[in-house]
């Protein structure tokens, strides 16, 4: 009897943890210059340094769930600064990712929507608010930028980013 209230605690404690796990990974971190700069390669590309952008692109978000503009185009190599404005009176995000990565994340959000983020690769913004992401897109292809704040992807918050080769 005792092993099994010990195994279904273990099991509890399992299930809990890599719920916490994941929220741990979104958890508001403090992260040097130097970190945000080497960052690890993703699949998108890596965090970029402001003083490289080669561009401004200004981001509106909206409660018509709608982004603007609604597709970007950006060379290979590029470091490009977004400044994100929330122009709606609710919450919304700017994430950048493949199609895939930010699916999966945004079924993560339904599962735990008061998750907090710190990535590089996002901004939440306050109603009113802006926020900036400065990405260097080191890989050419197809990749989005989405708000995966729960039923917005869903209304269609979603926008594409073409990465085109180098010239």
């Amino acid at each position: 009897m005792q092993a099994k209230v010990l195994g279904l605690v273990v099991a509890s404690l399992l299930a809990s943890g890599s719920a916490m796990g994941h929220g741990d990974s979104h958890a508001k971190k403090r992260v040097s210059k130097s970190q945000r700069l080497n960052a690890e390669e993703t699949s998108f590309g890596r965090s970029g340094d402001p003083k490289s952008a080669s561009q401004t692109i200004t981001v509106g978000m909206d409660d018509s769930m709608h982004f603007t503009p609604g597709d970007v185009r950006v060379k290979q190599g590029e470091t490009v600064k977004f400044v994100v404005k929330n122009n709606g009176k609710i919450m919304h995000e700017m994430v950048i990712g493949t199609m895939k990565e930010l699916q999966e994340h945004a079924e993560l959000m339904k599962k735990h929507p008061g998750m907090e983020h710190d990535e590089p690769y996002m901004a939440h913004v306050n109603p009113g608010k802006t926020e900036t992401i400065v990405w260097q897109f080191t890989k050419a292809g197809e990749f989005h930028y989405a708000c995966l704040i729960p039923g917005h992807l869903e209304a269609g918050m979603i926008a594409k980013i073409t990465v085109g080769p180098r010239k």
